[in-house]
């Protein structure tokens, strides 16, 4: 916004969201598959010709491993509380969207991305010096 930095990445909760909705700053794209809704005029990095291109932030919550009667227990407790009306508005308001999944989905995501991110460290050669 001072025009001393030509490009920024950002996550849009707590990033870029208020200065491209004020026209500080151009929203060039995004990188999920499916455009925000809440910038919905700005497209995604694969409508501007990379298919497949995707960079996501996301949270869990993790443990040791658990009996699976606890494991459900504290799932649908979780899912209840991200459920609220007061928490979501206010997760909204910072433009985080919540999706809640069962463990062993959230264990499979989890899995999948571990996997893609490791495939790009490899390809890329990245070394820690």
């Amino acid at each position: 916004m001072g025009g001393q930095i030509p490009l920024s990445v950002g996550n849009l909760p707590g990033g870029p969201l208020a200065a491209i909705r004020s026209g500080k700053v151009r929203g060039l794209a995004v990188t999920t598959l499916k455009r925000s809704p809440k910038v919905p005029e700005v497209p995604t990095i694969a409508e501007s010709g990379v298919p497949g291109y995707e960079v996501t932030s996301w949270y869990g919550l993790c443990a040791p491993k658990l009996p699976k009667p606890l494991e459900a227990k504290i799932n649908a407790d979780l899912v209840k509380v991200l459920a609220g009306a007061s928490l979501r508005q206010r997760l909204d308001d910072q433009s985080i969207d919540v999706q809640s999944s069962p463990p062993d989905e959230f264990r499979a995501h989890a899995a999948a991305e571990i996997a893609k991110w490791a495939r790009v460290v490899k390809e890329s050669k990245m070394r820690l010096d």
